[in-house]
């Protein structure tokens, strides 16, 4: 609410010729109304407090037009302003002290204003934003520098855990070559690990003389078990170019582009019809890439801040920075905030349109200013595609580490590849663009009975499963050579030759296929988060970790009472309103205080989450209110 301003006042308090004026901004406002005595609020009982509302902006500028009519610095009243405003009699003046008067619309009041305290804002504050600033908050330090944890920090976690070589094995070639420059002379250690998984890859892929010297040497007298400290040793004593040029004579694969290049690829333009001139298309409206530093804004869904929470309880989150700083794309961390939280947003119409409400708030979770372009989401997942294997890797080795054998994953395909999820909860593991990429989860999660689901899957699906062994049960028809066996069940089933499935299975085949085809409908068809990317790398990525996030939350939730879905966290939470306050060491979420509210304080989802990457280093909180 912002009073009407007065004119500047020279020190003999007449008005001055300049046309300056003042302003009071009011941050809150509680208006409560008390009727004694009597029974009835009369034929218009809305009338009095709308009264009382459209009278307080002229009140306030009355009682402080001394303050507003004279230069000087900004002040600021951090106690709650107590206005009593009564009612009053036709000619009846207000109470000594209390100024009386009319309220807009003719009634009769008296006001009495109680005494606070009224403090100076100092301007030379360093980096003071009087406008959006508490007057602690200016006083306050400013926080120290922030910088993402290394790459070399990531990495070394993951082998503290043994968890390492596992991930390794999940990441392609690309992405291996793109952390190694990152890790010398930080880690020689983690690097030679990495170097030793590329010169494994060349030794399977053909002959040991393929390799360059001195790889070739070392390669050749050295026990596999003895090679990594061999190549550690020799990154220690090498100059800094040696080993660069060293890491970058392992090239991959005929074909593949090296890392930090972006292919040739054209992108098909959306086509825009003459009644889209309302809403332009991706990529031609402005944006910027500007952080809130401190701010308040009020968004329509809280959703995409309960992501957080869930996030960093498996370590996803803390590996979000190291992995953007091992491609020096750290500074890029709120643009994968912003298609992060588009995909628990609203739908987006023809495949690109937004609506207003939603670029608000993916920037306001991003904390960013809106709007966020669509042509920096673009670029942004040209350049982070080798870091996305690291994200997927740490994702789908925690879902892996949690999950019964005794429990069926689930397969089906969309967006031209298959995912990956464990039934119970619909929690996400992975995407692969065929059957073979996802042989190694399933090893890791013990290897459970599989279920395929109805979805466009490709060509040798079947086969591919069933030459690695996967118990796999499906109602998809199978094509010509497929190596199956027809169940005998009520409806058409079929089965891995010589396995035996469980009929448990069979029986909840239907509710799981159910379940993931609406998962895949709400988070894959209808939402996109980077609609113009020429390949789903980026989009993939935070389908998972919104999966992820979503499941969380509703097993955290609901798994004692019903099925637990990532599509009732989604319908549930999409519209709890919330106001996010920016201040320089954190980021206040205040929701609404109710049922919602109460169950995710009980369930532990309003934790702080300190550290996250894309606000700088600033710690997330909720509060209600």
């Amino acid at each position: 609410m912002n009073a009407p301003t007065a004119s500047a006042t020279g020190s003999n308090g007449s008005t001055g010729e300049s046309d300056e004026t003042g302003e009071i901004t009011v941050h809150r406002c509680t208006v409560t109304v008390v009727r004694r005595g009597g029974w009835s609020w009369g034929p218009d009982p809305r009338g009095l407090v709308r009264h009382v509302v459209d009278a307080l902006p002229e009140l306030l500028a009355d009682h402080f037009a001394e303050r507003l009519g004279r230069d000087g610095p900004d002040v600021e009243i951090t106690e709650p302003l107590t206005v009593t405003v009564r009612a009053g009699r036709a000619g009846r003046a207000g109470r000594a002290g209390s100024p009386g008067g009319t309220a807009s619309g003719g009634l009769p009041v008296e006001v009495h204003f109680a005494p606070v305290p009224v403090v100076e804002i100092p301007t030379d504050a360093p980096g003071a934003d009087t406008d959006d600033m508490s007057l602690e908050e200016s006083f306050a330090a400013a926080p120290a520098p922030w910088t993402a944890p290394s790459a070399a920090a990531l990495f070394a976690e993951l082998a503290e855990r043994g968890e390492l070589d596992a991930l390794l094995a999940l990441l392609p070639d690309q992405s291996v070559r793109a952390y190694l420059p990152a890790l010398l002379g930080a880690d020689d250690p983690t690097a030679a690990r990495l170097l030793t998984e590329l010169v494994g890859r060349a030794l399977a892929a053909g002959p040991a003389e393929a390799l360059p010297e001195p790889l070739r040497a070392m390669a050749a007298h050295t026990d596999g078990a003895d090679l990594p400290r061999v190549l550690a040793a020799h990154l220690a004593s090498a100059a800094p170019e040696e080993a660069l040029r060293l890491v970058r004579t392992l090239t991959g694969p005929p074909g593949e582009e090296p890392p930090g290049e972006e292919p040739s690829v054209t992108a098909a333009a959306p086509v825009v019809t003459p009644d889209d001139t309302t809403a332009a298309p991706p990529g031609t409206a402005g944006g910027s890439v500007t952080p809130r530093t401190t701010d308040e804004v009020r968004v329509w869904s809280a959703l995409p801040f309960l992501l957080a929470g869930p996030l960093a309880r498996i370590g996803y989150l803390d590996a979000i920075g190291p992995a953007l700083a091992g491609l020096e794309l750290a500074e890029d961390a709120p643009l994968f905030a912003a298609a992060l939280a588009y995909k628990v947003l609203g739908a987006t119409a023809r495949g690109w349109r937004r609506t207003e409400r939603d670029g608000d708030a993916a920037a306001a979770f991003a904390g960013l200013r809106p709007p966020v372009a669509e042509e920096h989401l673009t670029a942004f997942a040209r350049r982070v595609r080798p870091a996305l294997p690291v994200l997927d890797g740490v994702l789908a080795l925690s879902v892996c580490r949690g999950h019964d054998p005794a429990d069926p994953l689930l397969i089906t395909g969309a967006d031209d590849a298959l995912l990956l999820v464990d039934a119970q909860g619909m929690f996400p593991i992975a995407w692969a663009a065929d059957a073979a990429g996802l042989l190694p989860h399933w090893q890791a999660c013990g290897r459970p009975t599989v279920l395929l689901c109805d979805g466009p899957l490709p060509p040798g699906t079947l086969r591919d499963l069933a030459s690695g062994g996967v118990p796999f049960l499906t109602g998809v028809r199978p094509l010509r050579g497929d190596p199956v066996a027809r169940l005998p069940w009520r409806t058409p089933l079929w089965t891995a030759a010589g396995a035996a499935p469980d009929p448990r299975h069979a029986a909840e085949l239907p509710a799981h296929a159910e379940r993931f085809t609406g998962l895949v409908t709400a988070l894959v068809a209808e939402r996109r988060a980077v609609p113009l990317a020429p390949d789903g790398g980026l989009e993939r990525t935070v389908t998972l970790a919104a999966a992820l996030g979503l499941s969380t939350i509703a097993w955290t939730l609901w798994r004692d009472r019903e099925t637990p879905d990532p599509l009732l966290a989604l319908h549930r939470f999409a519209d709890l309103e919330a106001t996010v306050r920016f201040e320089p060491a954190s980021v206040r979420v205040r929701v609404p205080m109710g049922r919602r509210h109460a169950d995710l304080l009980r369930g532990g989802l309003l934790a702080d989450v300190p550290d996250v990457v894309w606000l700088g280093g600033r710690t997330l909180t909720f509060s209600a209110g």
